[in-house]
């Protein structure tokens, strides 16, 4: 029965691949239909003149359960960010980081002059708290903003400014820290209870090793799908395909007629990456510009961690975060300029910018799960994406998995 079905997976991103994992391990052998030339979705490397480029920012956060799950960490070659980071503020660099899980940060940190000494003692009650509270406790509780959360807690104004701020802004991609308490308390926890990491080849590794894992799963690339309805699969090039069923490994609003009015609403930011003769400083921190109207948020040098392609001088990235109406030359040469003037770092060329209009879903709602059953749309069309759960690849992970096993429910059943 399993290798009869005819499974179509739409969307060859993490989500999409796990969930072809997933029915592999229970004997079925799916077919994901992907519009690009690769695997990834959202999560890509490109190598340019001899440099990994990452599509965006991004870091793997090696506490993430699922995957810790799927992925094998040590065919990956992780490379860990120290837990801290560069603040720049007026024109100045100081470190701040938690000494507890790295000891050579307690002096600096100490001396930082960030934050008041009770910001200090609440940072590690806060650790201390979350470290014990379960991912199910958190999403369960009274919701309000990140920035009423931490405002609740008695941080000062200073310390949410010069680090709050800017960090979570970076990561939830939005100034305002509007982002749900339980986001940031769920994030908080995967940070102190594990480490930022990436790959020594890049953040693409990750999707590239799922890839590898599959055994009987086909991908047909390059083909666009526009629509699907319950056994139909309609192309872009005017084709079309029977199938029993369809997981939708993407956003499915514009492929399903009664989705049309559910279309999820994105964060977009950019990332500009530069080369630059040196970089003194060879702490694997990000860098964090605390000055509220500036255009960049975060900077980060690529070559304090093991690289695979590292190319002859330092590679820097610059994540934007702000909205704006600039043109591309016109933002480079700000950044040129707020790179000079808020970092102290003057001699850059620069190499690529990514326009990421689809950085992470715009959630009004976030849970920290979905059941198998909560994944069926029709009785043959199944979701998955971490827009169904929260923004973050645990998330991608977690939907494809009940994606597939929503799917197997039914198969089995009907088989009955």
């Amino acid at each position: 029965m399993e290798k009869d079905l005819k499974i179509a997976i739409i969307g060859a991103g993490v989500s999409g691949l796990i969930a072809a994992q997933v029915l592999e391990a229970n004997g079925f052998s799916p077919t994901i239909y992907e519009k690009t030339d690769r695997v990834g979705g959202r999560v890509k490397t490109d190598i340019m003149d001899g440099y990994q480029l990452d599509h965006g920012f991004q870091v793997l956060l090696d506490s993430y359960p699922m995957a810790k799950k799927y992925l094998n960490y040590e065919d990956l070659a992780l490379q860990k960010f120290l837990p801290g980071a560069f603040i720049y503020n007026n024109g100045k660099k100081v470190v701040i980081g938690d000494p507890l899980r790295k000891l050579s940060l307690l002096f600096p940190t100490l001396t930082a002059g960030v934050g008041t000494l009770s910001d200090k003692i609440e940072i590690l009650k806060l650790n201390t708290e979350l470290k014990k509270k379960s991912i199910e406790t958190i999403f369960e509780e009274k919701e309000t903003t990140t920035m009423d959360y931490l405002k609740n807690r008695g941080f000062s104004n200073e310390i949410i400014d010069l680090f709050f701020q800017p960090f979570f802004a970076g990561i939830f991609l939005e100034e305002a820290l509007s982002t749900s308490s339980r986001m940031f308390q769920f994030v908080y926890k995967m940070f102190g209870t594990g480490h930022a990491t990436l790959p020594k080849t890049g953040i693409g590794a990750i999707p590239e090793q799922l890839h590898n894992t599959l055994k009987t799963t086909k991908i047909v690339y390059n083909t666009a799908l526009v629509s699907c309805e319950d056994g139909k699969l309609f192309f872009k090039d005017g084709s079309t395909k029977r199938v029993d069923f369809i997981i939708i490994a993407t956003e499915g609003s514009g492929l399903v007629k009664n989705l049309r009015n559910q279309k999820v609403h994105w964060k977009s930011c950019q990332t500009l990456y530069f080369t630059t003769p040196k970089n003194k400083d060879t702490r694997p921190l990000i860098g964090l510009v605390a000055k509220t109207d500036a255009f960049i948020n975060n900077i980060f040098f690529h070559n304090t961690l093991s690289t695979e392609n590292s190319g002859s001088d330092e590679l820097l990235s610059v994540t934007v975060v702000k909205n704006h109406e600039l043109s591309e030359s016109e933002l480079i040469t700000k950044v040129k300029n707020e790179l000079q003037a808020e970092c102290n770092i003057g001699d850059v060329s620069y190499l690529k910018t990514y326009n990421i209009k689809k950085a992470l879903p715009d959630l009004k709602a976030i849970t920290a799960s979905i059941s198998p059953t909560e994944t069926r749309l029709t009785d043959a069309i199944f979701l998955a994406g971490d827009y169904l759960v929260n923004g973050s690849l645990n998330a991608a992970m977690l939907s494809g998995e009940n994606a597939a096993l929503g799917l197997i429910e039914v198969a089995k059943g009907k088989s009955l």
